[in-house]
């Protein structure tokens, strides 16, 4: 009797082993060799029409004013 309870407690044991979801390793964080330094952060700047926060690298000048599009820029800084 005790031998049939320790079989189906195996085969519990077992089917549990087989059906549950496998773990998927972590992807990597990053493809940059290691000890390689991030990338810096860019300088974020606001647009003189509307106050959105934008990177420095999409502005759009006039003189030295920033703008987010050319449509902010042709009308003008806020009033």
């Amino acid at each position: 009797m005790i031998f049939r309870l320790l079989l189906w407690v195996a085969l519990g044991v077992v089917a549990w082993l087989m059906l549950r979801p496998k773990q998927r390793a972590a992807p990597p964080r990053s493809r940059a060799p290691y000890g390689a330094p991030p990338p810096a952060p860019e300088a974020m700047v606001d647009c003189a029409r509307c106050g959105l926060h934008f990177p420095a690298s999409e502005a759009v000048r006039d003189g030295a004013r920033l703008y987010c599009c050319t449509a902010h820029r042709d009308a003008g800084p806020r009033e």
